[in-house]
């Protein structure tokens, strides 16, 4: 597992722009995967950042980078919570919002779209997504749009150039830790 991977889709979230991303990766054996984890978690932790395993299947894990005060935020809105509660996640229980989604990811054959208010996706494009079965968007970035075109498309800039300097800063020996932003 390499740290380029980190960067090339997580630096919004490391930068503390966004609430999370996901990336897969391949990994050898179980203990490989759990010491790559302890580690990020070990560094990044007292940054704000926590790093989750949300699916591991046939050697490939779907990791969660994320921002447990940026996604505490988010319960905040009630279209959030909305949804949530409509797919049998508490909402008072917030904790338990991840492992509910781990179950998802496990249990069902279809993935979770909600998955996408996990990472900072604004719901009413979530919403969007889920009611229009993916179809009809205004336009598709980091995800499809289905709400203010604008906003999102200055959203998909900000964090274009976000990734394309934390991948220089780091091609040039700055480590994850020091580009990572405390919050």
């Amino acid at each position: 597992m390499s740290e380029e991977i980190m960067i090339r889709h997580c630096s919004p979230t490391l930068a503390g722009m966004k609430t999370g991303n996901l990336f897969n990766t391949a990994y050898e054996n179980e203990e490989e995967l759990k010491a790559f984890i302890r580690h990020w978690n070990r560094v990044l932790g007292k940054k704000g950042v926590r790093i989750l395993p949300l699916r591991c299947k046939d050697n490939s894990a779907l990791i969660y980078v994320y921002r447990p005060l940026l996604l505490s935020r988010c319960f905040d809105d009630k279209t959030f919570c909305r949804l949530l509660e409509e797919r049998g996640y508490s909402t008072e229980k917030r904790g338990t919002c991840i492992v509910h989604l781990i179950q998802r990811l496990k249990e069902s054959k279809e993935f979770p779209h909600e998955i996408g208010l996990f990472l900072g996706y604004p719901p009413e494009d979530v919403c969007g997504f889920i009611e229009n079965q993916a179809c009809g968007c205004k336009c598709i970035g980091c995800w499809k749009v289905y709400g203010d075109e604008k906003s999102a498309q200055k959203l998909f800039a900000r964090y274009k150039k976000c990734t394309e300097i934390y991948s220089q800063q780091w091609a040039k020996g700055k480590s994850i830790e020091r580009l990572t932003v405390a919050v």
